[in-house]
């Protein structure tokens, strides 16, 4: 079905038959019901708490096991956030923050695996493509030359990347 299709068909919906369809989707799909709590009531600080615990479980887990350091967490959010229309700075300090944990963590520990320097690489590119796009530049400059700044101080693979993405 097209959105003209749908559009004509909910042109012949009267308000009763309207209201039933939107509640029925609301208790139906997972992503309608999430997306209108969200309209209604916007708790974006409370998600933006729970996004942060949880990126910071990857690379320090509270119940002492191994650290898994999975990027993919914070992009699950990410794209989560995206899909809600959370304010752009909001997203943009959680692109950030998954990188500032990582380099808290390394900063404690070496990591060998040349694929976690470039993970974080693409990730610092993603943020500051996300950050020019959506003008808020001025907000984050000084969080991205600490960011460059730290990864070169710790010697990470790829540093000069982070140089060459803020200039």
């Amino acid at each position: 079905m097209s959105k003209k299709d749908l559009k004509e068909y909910l042109q012949q919906l009267n308000k009763k038959q309207l209201q039933e369809q939107i509640t029925d989707l609301y208790t139906r799909f997972k992503d309608v019901k999430e997306f209108y709590d969200f309209a209604f009531n916007p708790q974006e600080n409370k998600l933006l708490e729970e996004c942060k615990f949880k990126i910071s479980k990857e690379y320090f887990p509270l119940s002492g096991r191994k650290a898994k350091m999975r990027r993919s967490v914070a992009q699950k959010f990410i794209r989560h956030f995206k899909k809600l229309g959370v304010e752009p700075n909001l997203i943009a300090d959680v692109m950030l923050y998954q990188i500032e944990i990582a380099i808290t963590y390394t900063s404690e520990k070496y990591i060998k695996q040349e694929a976690f320097y470039k993970s974080m690489l693409k990730s610092f590119a993603e943020a500051v493509t996300y950050i020019n796009e959506n003008a808020v530049r001025n907000d984050f400059n000084e969080r991205l030359i600490r960011i460059a700044d730290d990864v070169t101080e710790q010697n990470w693979i790829g540093w000069r990347g982070f140089e060459k993405l803020i200039k």
